[in-house]
């Protein structure tokens, strides 16, 4: 549990007189409305006398949740992001504040290394002590295995959003949170923001909207456009941004990439007792945010043009962006299994990561994990901390061929753990959800047949690359060739026209770049994307500078 030293922090006089002119100092009466529910890009409140009172949305109704005295301030990590803010803040007693205007409030952010550490630390202490708390003012109701609650719980799980879910199936809580907000039955999923707003049946994109994670308007520009937020892409932001260039990063679901959905990262440097994948993604979102990055999702890339010397990108709701340089960082996605009918029970019975989310549907069942990589191996692990049984599958004879030993001796020694090899799922059974699997020895051809409701697939990776031009350089399964993997014929026919040779991770088009896993032969771990994201960002800096100054 986090102390309550670290989610608050009292500056002294000297440094309230530093903060003075990045804002405005204003007198209140008691009572007096700071910042409204709802807003979004809302300001930083600073009290300088007086008091100020947050009050947010809990089950018995708006209570005053904390306070805020002389030298200390209000809000989260929205204050930060420009994120929906969730709580109202109020005058409590006649007084005067410090009002830093958001755009303002970023500029002190990246230019003062100790006011940043200051407010970075305290905004995030705080949403992890809400989380810890159970507070949340988002409520998302609807049924356990409805694909369209899966699907907008794992939004604001990938983002960190903390909040509460209940299944009208599950206690009359539900019953009364939708009694007490006009819900019917057919109206869910329902997701309910703070005291004032609900949103009916909403689709991943419009609770993104809804949540100020899409702010990004048309024709928006950047010196570095980088698609794709998992680890490689995080990086490229972190590293770009810091070093003064405008980044605008995309991503079609969440920051996190594959490596969000890892339960534990446990050979990352740094992290002797391992880390989430979702945690670290969310820390470097943090990060990268602080330095003035723009980090945008779910959106989705359509195609890439070229426009002159910079780059148009399309993305799939119309929207034109537009940069000198950009970077391909879209990651790759897990195999589906090759049988009819599957995609009924994806986010009904089957998975692609192994969460928290996941965990709390099937704790006190049988699972079945199909994979033999690392990410398969972590996440058996970890479901096996809630599960009654864990099994399994791969194709290969042993888990040594892929699978780092550590992990291999894990399965092997946990007594909830099975381990099936030389084995495939050949089908799936159920009705509204997946009810169980069918599999069959490679060995003996001997099928079997297993009551599982829950499925996890760590399957091969396919790249996610349709979006990019057909004369851009892949191999024969998708992935983008960069530097000395492009043969010169190949450079001929994609039209490169400077004199030199693609820099090491350059694409068959100038000042387009590939790291992290959509890349040919790199390498499928988390710390080498982080690298070459990291890296990258040196030959973008020479690679523009090979422009005019006159060009955008």
């Amino acid at each position: 549990m986090i102390p309550p030293a670290d989610v608050n922090h009292t500056f002294s006089d000297a440094e309230l007189e530093e903060l003075i002119p990045f804002g405005s100092v204003e007198s209140h009466r008691a009572g007096a409305l700071l910042v409204a529910e709802g807003t979004m890009a809302p300001d930083c409140v600073v009290t300088l006398s007086g008091h100020t009172d947050i009050f947010a949305a809990t089950d018995d109704g708006q209570k005053r949740v904390g306070w805020m005295e002389r030298g200390q301030f209000a809000g989260d990590l929205s204050v930060l992001t420009g994120q929906r803010h969730l709580s109202r803040v109020e005058m409590g007693a006649d007084g005067d504040i410090l009002r830093i205007a958001h755009g303002d409030f970023q500029r002190l952010i990246a230019g003062n290394s100790h006011f940043s550490d200051v407010f970075v630390r305290v905004f995030a202490a705080r949403r992890e002590f809400g989380n810890s708390r159970g507070f949340a003012a988002i409520i998302v109701v609807g049924a356990a295995m409805d694909r369209s609650v899966y699907a907008l719980r794992d939004l604001l799980m990938k983002h960190g959003v903390a909040h509460r879910w209940f299944d009208p199936a599950d206690g009359p809580v539900a019953d009364h949170l939708m009694a007490e907000r006009g819900l019917t039955g057919d109206q869910l999923p329902a997701v309910i923001l703070g005291a004032a707003d609900v949103l009916i049946q909403p689709t991943p994109e419009q609770l993104a909207a809804g949540l100020g994670l899409d702010l990004l308007p048309d024709g928006a520009t950047a010196d570095v456009l980088v698609v794709g937020s998992g680890p490689g892409g995080l990086a490229a932001a972190v590293y770009a941004a810091s070093e003064g260039l405008t980044v605008i990063a995309l991503d079609s679901l969440a920051p996190g990439g594959q490596a969000g959905t890892s339960s534990k990262i446990e050979n990352y440097l740094g992290f002797p007792t391992g880390i989430s994948g979702n945690e670290l993604a969310r820390r470097a979102t943090v990060q990268a945010q602080k330095f003035g990055a723009r980090l945008v999702s779910p959106v989705r890339a359509a195609s890439i043009g070229r426009d002159g010397d910079a780059y148009c990108l399309h993305l799939a709701d119309g929207r034109k962006l537009r940069s000198r340089a950009v970077v391909v960082a879209s990651g790759a996605q897990y195999q589906r299994l090759p049988i009819d009918g599957i995609e009924a029970y994806e986010g009904r019975g089957i998975y692609y990561g192994a969460t928290p989310m996941e965990a709390q549907l099937c704790g006190n069942a049988e699972v079945t994990v199909v994979g033999a990589g690392n990410s398969a191996g972590q996440g058996a692990i970890y479901l096996a901390s809630v599960a009654k049984k864990v099994y399994v599958i791969f194709r290969r004879s042993s888990l040594r061929d892929t699978m780092s030993e550590y992990l291999v001796k894990r399965l092997e020694e946990h007594p909830n753990i099975e381990i099936i090899p030389s084995t495939d799922v050949v089908g799936l059974h159920g009705e509204d959800a997946l009810a169980g699997v069918t599999y069959r020895c490679r060995d003996t051809g001997t099928e079997g047949h297993c009551d599982c409701r829950f499925l996890f697939l760590f399957l091969g990776a396919n790249p996610n690359t349709t979006w990019l031009p057909k004369e851009m350089v892949c191999d024969d399964r998708g992935f983008v060739k960069t530097g000395p993997d492009i043969a010169p014929l190949e450079l001929v026919r994609a039209g490169w026209s400077l004199d030199r040779m693609p820099s090491r991770f350059e694409t068959s088009w100038p000042r387009i770049y590939a790291v992290g896993d959509v890349r040919k032969g790199s390498v499928k771990r988390v710390a080498s994307s982080v690298g070459e994201g990291s890296v990258v960002v040196s030959d973008i800096h020479q690679a523009l500078a090979e422009l005019s100054p006159a060009n955008p």
